[in-house]
């Protein structure tokens, strides 16, 4: 080993130049992961190995990875040897997210590639010498690096070195033979020439970079950037504010936000925003950018628009529709840029985008209306005219009016349902790219060949239930990844014993195997209106993984022995072997809670003879009967310690055979939905007690902060307006008072408040113990002090993390591959982000199939069109409405652009010229027809039509029709309050039956004897009017189909 000394120059995290001196080891026994190898190297831990089967190996220099690393993704291009002086170039003189971007790549074992510590390896490192540049220096390493390489492997395979440096191609191209150095262009036109991909994304990026240096624009007068220094002392000093811009979409030129982080926040009367007015203070930062922005003087300071507006109209708004001025500030420096993959359209009349002035070049728009138009060159446009592509963005000069980028790929035609489902999925950073031939080839199969069998000594070492539980599952029609199942029997010392059994998938699952990495990548399962891509390969999901009827399964279970009272006496945690007796959908359980027949429904009864069905029906009929009386206590334990009950409709689209939108149907909440999620909930808490307990520093837990009180401000004042108050001191308090407020003429106005309540929440969020204080693991919306998710490890890899800690805590085995609390938090991080896309995803999704759902459907005839709305919103210009049947919500106009009122005193609505006025609870329009007040939680009747767009994403309008409810609401609502009344009134029900029962009970006093109150008193239960057993009895007596807590 030999030591030298290493003088460096790099920028830190703040961009600031340090010179640093570090010792320099140089050694003979650096591997070159390579199956070529004949010197038997050593593989470097968390790199690929190129394999013995390719043709060539890729060697990049510095230059071409920072500029070309679009094409060296692409997956056809695979054997991509990094040095690690190409990485240190790409890290310090490109960009951590194009670093970030170099590892996945290597990491990715679809692309075959390795990283080579050649700055490390005795015999291919050399210094640089006096005056040498850095740029020669490092194209003379890469050469001596990619030779050493070359004879390393005994020249079993050709090395392509990839330089744009002319030069060095002329000087050393007959140095070596089996060296070959050839331009990004040379290799792809001699390699690759049936891939036009490749070659489309070459061209837009050497555009891209030609126009680093010429092609300047003057239309916008931007301001350069303070230098890095200057920002570090600033934003340390707290004259500089340091946070994540967020840009309005609703008003994209006008209005953008800045949410404060960083040591430089300081608490002010002004809240934690800071608006950036318009794009010339905006400074060319992007939506997502971590910026530093100074404050304005207070003169200066604006308020924002409290208008209606489309996405992108961007319309200047009248000082009455603009609130109170809050602080305002402009962009002067970039801490880090955080852009990604665009989705983008060509404008479809290029004149008006001042395309001509541009030779060569092309503006397009981008889908999410916060990004602004992007400028690429490419030879198709023509071509795609029509159709979705996606961007990068590659550098925005002082003087340039928007972003350069280069054009990537295309999606598809616009408008068609697969284009528009990739524009959604590239748009949140989700990859659904097919599971690899490895990660298949590493996995068991099962198939009519070779089917798979359980192993005996894995049987031996597991609890078997096969033959002492009656296991079955619970889940909606069409589940294929079933993860969990449950069971309940009697003890024989009279307890009940309640178990839930979840698929064990990190028994087939083992860490750092190519199945974990792409699971790990991924972190859950994405859901769409009519599809999902999985975690985890079907062979596990659907098949080896999948709790499904009547075949034997690995499971990982948790048992509760509960007294009398249901209170714990003991748990067990294990791994088990189970077989799953049946497999029904919810509403086949509620059915036969309910005592309907349910026998065509449960196919695991069919062709069995009537008095065998009659025995199994009795005998699941009780375990579900009791499986509900235990989530019912479960659930009440939860709602006195503060636990709220939010709501949300779930708005189900119904598909034909080809896929066509049938219908969109409003999910049915049923009780026992409320009870799988109480057992569920249940499971996940003692597991988190469990693994907690065990692993205080480095434990996978889930907390819910607490919200902000300023969240609740529209909540509180929205049940004002119905004269209620609500109590946001604790969470025990919110759902008191949540409680408390109904209208028994409106139904939906404690759903509507409930509704309100979940917007104000903090969002749920995954972390490692070592990194919170013990105060925070708190789970506010359950009432929990411990929570994690361990029950669907099929769809969540934050579960097969939490089953390996599991495992570990209740067994002394190896703990040597347990994650410590840095890199546990940093994967809760990556856990976070995927899961909050995935939840961006769906939501797209079902907004994308409702507007497919009314595209074809004549809004003023046909009679799904037109429906009733309630308002839960007030704005300068109009009101926002809540719509229960679709479970939409969405604005209204009262005011247009022109000024002209809505007017609804004729037979249809007209635009005429009036007034508005916005008041604390209601809006009123004011015509020469008369005055209509448009108050807070009325019913008025809107009809929903398309608004369609060429560049983004189509919207749905709802337009006014009249300000009374819609005809049909009003039958059904008779209906809903004589058959299914909501929660809240049943609950009300319920307490005046016990008040009811209790009043006579006091009047039968003398039947049951003179002393009956005093015995009652200290030999009996609670008293009824504090007691949630009553309660809970009489909503079990009056066997009501809905979830009363």
């Amino acid at each position: 080993m030999l030591k030298t000394e290493k003088h460096l120059r790099v920028r830190n995290y703040r961009g600031q130049t340090v010179r640093i001196v570090r010792e320099h080891y140089l050694r003979e026994d650096v591997p070159c992961n390579s199956e070529l190898c004949l010197a038997d190297c050593r593989k470097s831990k968390g790199h690929g190995v190129l394999p013995s089967s390719l043709t060539h190996y890729v060697v990049p220099d510095c230059q071409v990875a920072r500029d070309f690393l679009d094409i060296l993704e692409l997956p056809e291009i695979t054997g991509i040897l990094f040095l690690q002086t190409v990485l240190h170039s790409v890290l310090h003189q490109g960009s951590r997210r194009s670093y970030k971007r170099v590892n996945n790549v290597v990491k990715d074992p679809r692309q075959h590639s390795t990283v080579f510590a050649n700055e490390f390896c005795h015999y291919a490192y050399s210094e640089r010498k006096p005056g040498e540049s850095l740029q020669s220096w490092q194209l003379r390493i890469v050469y001596d690096s990619a030779v050493w390489y070359y004879n390393h492997l005994a020249g079993q395979v050709p090395i392509v070195v990839i330089t744009q440096n002319l030069k060095m191609i002329e000087e050393c191209s007959a140095k070596t033979t089996g060296v070959f150095l050839l331009t990004m262009e040379d290799y792809l036109s001699n390699f690759w020439p049936n891939l036009t991909n490749a070659q489309d994304i070459l061209e837009s990026l050497s555009a891209a970079i030609s126009d680093l240096s010429t092609n300047k624009d003057n239309n916008k007068d931007y301001a350069g950037y303070l230098a890095q220094e200057i920002i570090a002392a600033g934003v340390k000093s707290g004259r500089y504010i340091e946070g994540c811009i967020q840009v309005n979409k609703h008003r994209p030129q006008q209005e953008a936000f800045l949410q404060r982080t960083g040591t430089g926040m300081k608490e002010t009367d002004h809240g934690s925003d800071i608006l950036i007015s318009g794009i010339v203070n905006r400074n060319r930062a992007v939506h997502g950018d971590i910026v530093v922005v100074e404050l304005l003087p207070k003169s200066e300071w604006k308020g924002k628009c409290e208008a209606i507006t489309e996405a992108g109209e961007g319309t200047q708004s009248s000082d009455s529709e603009v609130s109170n001025h809050m602080p305002t500030g402009r962009v002067v420096g970039i801490i880090q840029r955080n852009w990604r993959d665009y989705v983008a359209s060509f404008s479809p009349d290029e004149e008006n985008q001042g395309n001509r002035s541009k030779a060569g070049k092309k503006l397009v728009i981008p889908w999410d209306y916060r990004i602004p138009k992007i400028r690429i060159s490419t030879r198709q446009a023509d071509a795609l005219r029509d159709h979705r592509i996606i961007v990068r963005i590659d550098s925005w000069q002082v003087d340039s009016q928007y972003p350069n980028g280069h054009f990537v790929q295309t999606l598809g035609p616009i408008g068609t349902l697969e284009t528009e489902i990739a524009s959604i999925l590239v748009e949140n950073s989700v990859s659904v790219r097919p599971f690899s031939e490895g990660q298949i080839k590493e996995l068991p199969s099962n198939s009519e060949e070779r089917p798979w069998t359980m192993d005996v000594e894995e049987v031996a070492r597991r609890r078997d239930l096969r033959q002492s539980h009656l296991i079955f599952s619970i889940d909606p029609k069409g589940c294929e990844d079933v993860d969990d199942t449950l069971s309940v029997r009697q003890l024989s010392n009279g307890n009940l014993e309640l178990g839930v059994h979840i698929a064990d998938v990190s028994y087939f699952v083992k860490p750092n195997s190519l199945t974990d990495l792409e699971a790990k990548a991924r972190a859950t399962t994405v859901y769409l209106a009519d599809r999902r891509y999985d975690m985890l390969p079907g062979i596990l999901s659907a098949d080896l993984c999948s709790l499904i009827g009547g075949v034997d399964r690995y499971a990982v279970s948790v048992l509760w022995e509960l007294g009398n009272n249901y209170e714990v006496k003991d748990v067990w945690f294990g791994r088990t072997v189970i077989r799953s007796a049946y497999k029904m959908f919810y509403e086949a359980a509620q059915a036969l809670h309910d005592g309907k027949d349910v026998i065509e429904d449960i196919p695991e009864l069919q062709g069995l003879d009537k008095s065998t069905v009659q025995i199994k029906l009795k005998e699941l009929h009780w375990c579900i009967d009791k499986l509900m009386d235990i989530a019912r206590h479960l659930k009440s334990q939860r709602e006195s310690g503060g636990a709220v009950q939010l709501e949300g409709v779930e708005v189900q689209v119904q598909l034909g055979d080809k896929k066509e939108i049938e219908d969109l149907i409003p999910k049915q909440p049923l009780e026992i939905h409320e009870t799988i999620a109480e057992c569920m909930i249940f499971a996940n808490h003692w597991v988190a007690k469990k693994i907690s307990q065990t692993f205080p520093s480095y434990a996978l837990l889930r907390h819910h902060p607490l919200p902000h009180q300023e969240h609740f401000d529209n909540l509180v004042h929205c049940a004002k307006a119905k004269g209620f108050s609500i109590d946001t001191s604790s969470n025990k308090n919110l759902a008191e008072s949540l409680d408390r407020c109904i209208d028994h003429r409106d139904p939906d106005f404690n759903k509507i408040l409930r509704t309100l309540a979940t917007y104000a929440m903090s969002n749920a969020l995954y972390f490692s113990t070592g990194s919170l204080s013990r105060d925070q693991y708190y789970h506010y919306g359950l009432a929990l002090d411990r929570y994690t998710h361990f029950t669907s490890p099929i769809r969540r890899y934050a579960d097969v993390i939490v089953h390996r800690l599991l495992m570990a805590s209740i067994s002394n085995g190896d703990q040597s591959e347990m994650l410590g609390n840095k890199e546990l938090q940093d994967l809760c991080e990556h856990i976070n982000v995927k899961n909050r896309a995935s939840q961006y995803v769906q939501r797209a999704s079902q907004e994308l199939f409702q507007s497919l759902y009314f595209k074809d459907k004549d809004p003023d005839t046909h009679e799904s069109c037109t429906v009733d709305a309630v308002i839960f919103g007030l704005r300068a210009n109009g009101v926002l409405v809540f719509i229960p049947r679709y479970g939409m919500k969405g604005a209204v106009y009262l005011r247009d652009t022109k000024g002209l009122v809505v007017d609804t005193h004729g037979e249809t609505p007209q635009w005429i010229a009036g007034s508005l006025v916005k008041g604390d609870y209601a809006v009123t329009v004011t015509t020469i027809h008369g005055t209509t007040k448009y108050n807070l939680f009325d019913h008025i009747t809107v009809r929903i039509s398309v608004s369609s767009s060429h560049a983004h994403s189509q919207r749905l309008r709802f337009n006014l029709v009249d300000n009374k409810p819609h005809q049909i609401y009003q039958s059904e609502d008779e209906q809903t309050t004589n058959q299914l009344p909501v929660r809240t009134n049943i609950v009300q029900e319920v307490r005046k039956e016990a008040e009811n029962q209790m009043a006579s009970s006091e009047n039968n006093e003398d039947e049951l004897g003179s002393n009956f109150s005093e015995l009652k008193l200290k030999y009996g239960q609670t008293n009824e009017n504090i007691s949630m057993y009553s309660l809970l009895q009489q909503l079990r007596e009056m066997g009501l189909e809905e979830d009363m807590l």
